[in-house]
């Protein structure tokens, strides 16, 4: 029952949820704290390793939590419950997309769906830094040393230009240094 839960959990994700892996992170971490499957903490460690993973993210998510939740029988149904949405919606689009491109409404529809998608990563952004304890009413250490670390994190890739895993490493290091 579990197997098909996930299974079913993760079709309905990836049917429903539009704007890449980031995007969806929100609506997984709703279903999986919902369903009890892991804790906030749990699924932001999740969250973590997926996205330094090779892989899109929200199969790399969808596999661990289901792993976490049933093992390997979890982890593969969790899998292909995200994936068949993919590949199905993918059929279907590549048959159509062609004839259908050219038409304004379309391209409006697209155009449309873009700040929803900007919002949605913006959310979970948001949402982890609330669960890591980021954005808090009490400034401790703890509190501004996170800030910092994401403050010159931004600015290394945004003003100086580092690849984003250079980031990652550096950022970890620090991590080992400041909370260990």
């Amino acid at each position: 029952m579990e197997l098909w839960e996930l299974f079913s959990t993760f079709f309905i994700i990836g049917f429903v949820s539009f704007g890449g892996g980031y995007a969806m992170i929100p609506v997984i971490g709703s279903e999986v704290s919902q369903h009890g499957w892991m804790t906030t903490q749990q699924f932001t460690d999740v969250i973590a390793i997926s996205g330094m993973s090779p892989g899109p993210i929200t199969t790399n998510s969808a596999t661990l939590v289901g792993y976490s939740t049933a093992g390997l029988a979890g982890a593969i149904s969790s899998a292909l419950g995200i994936l068949l949405p993919a590949i199905i919606v993918i059929i279907v689009i590549a048959t159509f997309f062609s004839k259908l491109n050219h038409y304004p409404i379309i391209q409006s529809m697209f155009y449309g769906l873009r700040p929803i998608v900007t919002s949605l990563i913006l959310f979970a952004a948001i949402s982890f830094a609330i669960s890591n304890h980021m954005i808090a009413m009490n400034f401790s250490w703890h509190t501004i040393s996170l800030l910092l670390v994401f403050g010159l994190s931004l600015f290394a890739l945004l003003k100086l230009r580092w690849h984003p895993a250079y980031v990652l490493i550096l950022s970890g290091l620090v991590g080992v240094v400041f909370y260990s």
